[in-house]
């Protein structure tokens, strides 16, 4: 119709019937639904357009299989959360630490594309003239990249755009240096101007308001100061003190969680549901059901296969003798606990109050001031997340000093069979030592996290806890321990083979040789205090 209408201006031009030029016609031929660069800056749209990207690929949320590969075939499985009823490649597959580096890629190049070449050019955008955006793009760069130094160790932070030093990598602990001081940035540009509503149109999160962004913000660094308490202990301190004495506070009730509200489906939905690859993880069936725990009818589905309320699968299943193939195996095994739809809405999850108030726990064992009372925090830390998922029974439950972790009973295979690894009960003992009040925090952390794998990993590395039940197959070919199970990550084939001299620089930053069983710098394997 716009050619016609062009056309038909041009012939009358012509003919003198309309006093034009045929360069003016020009203008008649644009297509309105293409929107120029001016049209976009009037509302932002030029730099809203790209934090979508970034919310939704902190892990990517489509295809599935992409965060599938990003970390549920990872994280989420050496958490002790989840694992897959079906042992790809006849058993000889991540699980059972015959790690994958083609899956394994996603973990690194994910982030990179659609996060920080996204914060990068944000950065550009706004760091002058909004900063406000600039802090919100600063505190999902945290946010996404801590992650990938927690799987990797040495992580391009730093250089990342500069293209003289863009293959240079920082060694972990220059990462979380740069990471505080990100969150030093983004704090100090949304207190100068928290009242702005600048963001609202593109936040998946809080609705633009930025006092949620400052205590998001407050309790990564928290979370971020934690992780490298038994490393650095004095920066750990600072920076940690400065998270609990920031003037807006942290998260403290299930409205100020962080989570990200997509159009997508959450990518545990189709990996659960319609593709039956991942099922719950004996090691979380020891612990709730040992526990009575009545969350775990809101985490997971009754086995549909074999009697009870809950049931797991343990984790790194080879191919097992009997089997003909690997379909067979998991036809046996599909049956068991599924994911509860109420897990993997739409609406997905990636740090919780009820986490912060384990944080604040911790900080308390260690002193550090502003934390408040050590007990208190972990009993409001279980109330929060029992009323995030709305079970019944908190208060029995925080009094119970009887149940422990359940031994593990494999109906289909009797081999995998497995004596519960602690004894450590639910109520708080004022007459324990740090070391079992740390074990009693940090197991109802990694309940109170779930399905949030990645960090779960993280903790259960940093500190022991909880103590999961170790890989049934152990496929390393003796780099990893099966006992200390699982440290890392090694740098991905891309990496390889574009950035050699940086990999081999981040590999010299390693405390050991670039392989699974080599600690992270704040994975120290000393003693929690």
């Amino acid at each position: 119709m716009m050619k016609n209408i062009s056309n038909i201006l041009a012939c009358l031009a012509v003919l003198g019937l309309v006093s034009t030029s045929c360069s003016d016609l020009e203008q008649f031929n644009v297509n309105d639904r293409n929107i120029t660069q001016e049209q976009l800056e009037v509302d932002f749209q030029h730099v809203g357009s790209k934090y979508k990207p970034i919310f939704e690929s902190i892990y990517q949320y489509s295809p599935a299989w992409s965060y599938q590969l990003q970390q549920n075939l990872n994280a989420d499985v050496f958490s002790g959360y989840l694992t897959n009823p079906r042992p790809f490649g006849a058993g000889a597959n991540n699980l059972t630490y015959a790690l994958n580096s083609g899956w394994n890629g996603f973990i690194w190049d994910v982030p990179y594309s659609n996060v920080m070449n996204n914060v990068d050019a944000i950065s550009n955008l706004t760091a002058d003239e909004f900063p406000t955006l600039h802090a919100v793009a600063l505190i999902l760069k945290v946010e996404a990249m801590h992650r990938v130094s927690d799987v990797f160790g040495p992580i391009v932070y730093t250089n990342f755009g500069d293209l003289a030093n863009a293959g240079i990598y920082d060694s972990q602990q220059e990462a979380y240096n740069a990471f505080f001081t990100d969150l030093d940035t983004a704090v100090a540009n949304l207190m100068a101007d928290i009242d702005s509503q600048r963001f609202s149109a593109f936040d998946l999160s809080y609705g633009g308001d930025y006092t949620q962004w400052v205590k998001l913000a407050n309790s990564l660094r928290l979370r971020l100061a934690i992780r490298i308490s038994k490393v650095d202990a004095t920066k750990a301190k600072t920076e940690g003190e400065k998270a609990l004495s920031q003037s807006l506070g942290l998260m403290a009730t299930n409205d100020d969680s962080f989570n990200v509200n997509s159009s997508l489906d959450h990518p545990l939905a189709i990996i659960d549901n319609s593709w039956g690859d991942i099922r719950m993880n004996a090691s979380m069936e020891s612990i709730l059901t040992g526990y009575d725990d009545s969350r775990a009818s809101s985490y997971f589905d009754a086995p549909t296969s074999v009697p009870g309320t809950v049931k797991g699968i343990r984790g790194g299943l080879p191919l097992l003798a009997g089997y003909a193939d690997e379909l067979e195996q998991k036809a046996d095994y599909i049956g068991f606990s599924a994911i509860n739809d109420a897990i993997h809405t739409s609406t997905v999850q990636l740090m919780t109050a009820a986490e912060v108030y384990f944080l604040k726990a911790e900080a308390a064992l260690r002193g550090w001031t502003g934390a408040g009372d050590a007990q208190a925090n972990y009993e409001t830390g279980i109330s929060t997340s029992f009323e995030q998922h709305g079970s019944s029974g908190v208060s029995d439950y925080i009094a119970d000093n009887a149940s422990t972790p359940a031994d593990y009973i494999d109906p289909v295979n009797a081999s995998n069979n497995a004596t519960a690894l602690s004894t450590i009960t639910i109520a708080w003992d004022v007459g324990g030592t740090n070391e079992e009040k740390l074990e009693r925090i940090i197991t109802q952390k990694w309940i109170a996290m779930f399905p949030e794998g990645q960090e779960a990993w993280s903790e259960f590395r940093r500190t022991g806890y909880p103590k999961i039940f170790p890989t049934v197959s152990n496929q390393s070919g003796g780099t990893i321990d099966t006992n200390i199970q699982i440290r890392r990550i090694p740098f991905v084939d891309s990496e390889l083979s574009t950035n050699p001299e940086g990999v081999a620089g981040a590999v010299s930053a390693l405390s050991g040789p670039d392989n699974g069983g080599t600690r992270l710098w704040w994975d120290t394997g000393g003693p929690n205090f």
